[in-house]
């Protein structure tokens, strides 16, 4: 059996659980967020996926 992650949904997926625990990091974990999601679309790491 084959699990592919990509790195976009493995991201959001941290952020989401990180909000929910501490709700004053909201600012900062949509800001890191937003940046890492330009950085993976400008530089293609879309394709990463962990086996």
């Amino acid at each position: 059996m084959t699990i592919n992650l990509g790195l976009a949904p493995m991201v959001a997926l941290i952020a989401g659980i990180l909000i929910l625990v501490v709700p004053r990091l909201l600012n900062y974990i949509v800001a890191i967020y937003l940046i890492l999601i330009g950085l993976i679309g400008l530089f293609g790491g879309g394709n990463f996926n962990l086996r």
